[in-house]
């Protein structure tokens, strides 16, 4: 276990100046709506790339900056809002209870091939696994949000492999500070606020967070044909709880967070964040297989504790000294009641906690020459625990809990495992003239448990004629295996045994402990037009291919006595097995327009395509799962002056496979989920209330449409996953 006074002395760093915020007057940056020109825009320093602030043009990658003000407009309250509006992206809402939210980045599914950063600091899982990346991740505190695509392990290591996503924050400004508070539809109610103090003298510290709570809507009102009162039957076929005595469906969740980033003289950064989340358990499954009981709960807590050291030890270099913390800690008392269990409480403890130092240099050599290179080790701890008979005692290890398996006299064993990873990184970035620029550079991972990973990272960035860039990237990234992957193990026993006096166990997952990373190689060409300075079009094309793919498969023969003194029948494990690709172009646009002197506005959109395969080791080639072959995403920002907003998105998604499989002959299908069309609206009245505050409607699924998103492949889960009816919410927006 690490030390608790690491994370203590962090976090009184970040606070100790939080007296000060009693005194913070008003400011109005609130309420300045007037629009950045594109030129602008392209202007805004990015650091994702390469650990350094540069200008996107001159990075090979496909970068998408999102700024304040659009951030703003555009109401993205959440992460979640923002990536379901990224082009390249499918969005699965409410899909699955560990990781609520389920999606896709250009073909590559599920939160673990996404790395989220805050300033640079990751703010994930710090294992790896699956996270809900939901209203938990609120936005109050983004100066802007950069989005990397492609493989970026060469720079950050495992996971880096669909995308890199960094919320970029700033110092403090003295006086400045807002609050939000919200409320509407199905119980939802929301605050968020953030202040700053300081930035005129040697400290400057910023604090903010938010608290968000919904009920969300009935389904079983909305969609009867999915939610009937049905019996809850175990695996034996036995009633566990009769459709007459049914409880009606229940979907609420809630989040909150906090963050605070204090930064001393302009070379030590210190920050603490938190957020938490929670949600049903059962979210995602039928009334058959799952009881909708709102005390059934996944509560899930990240919280990360950084210091940022810089000094510069000659001219032209800049030294960077990076020490963090994180924990992911599952409460011991979220439970499933669900088929699994028996229809008995379950419950589940997961702990993952991660202790990092990095020193990155970034050393300008000439004009033309620059390098970034890094040193870096982590030690990571990671409990994984489901189907347990009580909650787990957190006083005790792993080995200490003395629990057994229910209906059974057997011992239960909870897994947990400990490793240590050291890395190596460099990129040189070359501008040979000033229309033509490569980089190259490389990272080595060597781990404790998987051994060496080596990935390269290749690019170029060419101008034949003003005003288009052409940009090519190569790179590869490889993700290890989260201990939910390799670790985790559930099942159920009803009580009964075979000829031999064994426990029967059914619809188990056993643990593997020799899964091997997946490694995907990556090559994306991108087009980059600015015809003119209210005008920027985009257009990337990729190609990914993943070897080592990790997939839920049959257990060994042997994995059938892996209990003692039990029985399993047909076990499953998650094992690397065969090969996926996909090929994709992502249409990108934004206009800037004006109309007289008091209107103006913008326009943004994309169409994105993608087709893929997935081989699962048998020859045979099914498609990728929880992808629309195409989709349109349109948005459009209306501006009368500085008092007037209107923002209406349009989303049309084509038919999306999801993981279920058909039975067909050739060529082997999946199931698809039929596409859908959904308007969401948002209308902000500025300088409301004697011109100090903003009034927000916002409205979701404006035409309240009936619409499913592709779920999961489990037999036990929904084909197509029902979503929420129109929506609204009221906010007003206060600076002080």
């Amino acid at each position: 276990m690490f030390p608790s006074r690491f994370r203590i002395a962090m976090l009184s760093a970040c606070l100790l100046a939080a007296p000060a915020l009693a005194s913070s007057h008003g400011g109005d940056e609130l309420l300045r709506l007037a629009p950045l020109s594109l030129a602008e825009l392209l202007a805004i320093p990015v650091v994702t790339a390469s650990r350094q602030q540069e200008n996107r043009a001159r990075t090979p990658a496909h970068i998408i900056v999102v700024t304040r003000e659009q951030i703003r407009e555009r109401r993205y309250r959440n992460l979640a809002d923002l990536l379901e509006d990224l082009p390249g992206v499918d969005f699965m809402r409410g899909t699955k209870s560990s990781a609520y939210n389920y999606f896709s980045i250009q073909g590559h599914a599920g939160s673990t091939k996404l790395l989220i950063l805050l300033d640079g600091i990751r703010i994930g899982h710090p294992a790896g696994g699956n996270i809900p990346v939901a209203e938990n991740y609120a936005l109050y505190h983004a100066k802007q949000v950069e989005v990397l695509y492609g493989p970026a392990a060469a720079l950050y290591g495992a996971d880096a492999v669909a995308a890199v996503i960094n919320i970029v924050t700033e110092r403090a400004s003295a006086g400045e500070g807002w609050v939000s508070v919200g409320g509407g539809a199905f119980g939802t109610r929301e605050v968020s606020f953030t202040a700053g103090t300081g930035s005129n003298g040697p400290a400057a510290l910023r604090i903010g967070g938010h608290w968000q709570r919904s009920d969300r809507a009935p389904l079983d009102a909305y969609y009867p044909a999915e939610f009937p009162r049905v019996d809850a039957r175990r695996f034996d076929g036995t009633v566990a709880v009769p459709a007459a005595a049914r409880e009606s469906y229940a979907g609420d969740i809630g989040s909150h967070s906090v963050q605070a980033r204090l930064d001393l003289n302009e070379h030590i950064d210190l920050g603490y964040y938190r957020n938490e989340f929670h949600s049903l358990t059962s979210t995602g499954d039928p009334p058959r297989t799952a009881l909708y009981l709102p005390e059934a709960r996944w509560q899930t807590r990240i919280e990360t504790a950084y210091g940022k050291a810089r000094f510069r030890p000659f001219e032209g270099a800049e030294v960077e000294l990076v020490v963090d913390y994180s924990l992911l800690r599952v409460a011991p008392n979220s439970r499933y009641v669900n088929i699994f269990t028996g229809f008995e409480p379950g419950y589940a403890h997961v702990r993952s906690e991660r202790l990092g130092i990095e020193q990155n240099l970034n050393w300008r050599i000439d004009q033309r020459h620059r390098v970034q290179a890094g040193l870096g080790y982590q030690e990571i701890h990671a409990i994984e625990a489901s189907d347990l008979p009580r909650p787990y005692d957190t006083g005790r290890g792993p080995g200490e809990q003395g629990m057994t398996y229910r209906n059974t006299n057997l011992p239960m064993t909870i897994h947990d495992a400990r490793y240590h990873n050291l890395s190596l990184y460099a990129q040189l970035h070359t501008q040979w003239r000033e229309t033509f620029s490569t980089m190259v550079g490389a990272r080595l991972d060597r781990h404790s448990d998987y051994g060496d990973s080596f990935n390269p990272r290749l690019g170029a960035v060419w101008q034949p004629v003003p005003g288009h860039l052409l940009k090519l990237l190569y790179g590869e990234a490889f993700r290890a295996p989260s201990p939910e992957e390799s670790l985790n193990s559930f099942g159920t026993f009803d009580g009964s045994v075979d000829a031999g006096g064994k426990f029967i166990g059914r619809g188990f997952r056993v643990p593997n402990f020799h899964i091997e990373p997946e490694n995907t190689r990556t090559l994306s060409v991108t087009w980059d037009w600015r015809p003119r300075a209210d005008l920027h079009v985009m257009v990337n094309g990729y190609h990914s291919d993943t070897e080592n793919l990790i997939l839920t498969l049959p257990a060994p023969a042997a994995a059938v006595d892996s209990i003692p003194g039990a029985t399993l029948v047909a076990p499953e494990h998650k094992d690397n097995a065969g090969k996926a690709a996909q090929n994709g172009v992502d249409l990108i646009g934004q206009w800037r327009f004006h109309i007289g002197d008091d209107w103006s506005g913008d326009v943004w959109g994309s169409y994105g395509w993608v087709s893929g395969w997935i081989d699962e080791g048998n020859g045979v080639r099914w498609d990728l799962p929880y992808l629309a072959a195409r989709k349109f995403k349109l948005g459009t920002t209306v501006r009368y002056r500085d008092r007037l907003t209107v923002t209406p998105r349009v989303y049309w998604i084509g038919d999306t496979t999801n993981g279920r499989k058909l039975n067909a002959a050739a060529p082997p299908q999946r199931r698809e989920t039929p596409g859908y069309r959904v308007t969401n609206l948002h209308v902000g009245w500025h300088q409301a209330f004697d011109r100090r505050a903003t009034l927000w409607l916002d409205v979701y699924n404006l035409f309240d449409e009936r619409y499913h998103v592709a779920h999961g492949s489990g037999s036990r889960t929904f084909f197509d996953m029902p979503q929420q009816p129109r929506s609204w919410q009221l906010s007003l927006e206060i600076p002080f």
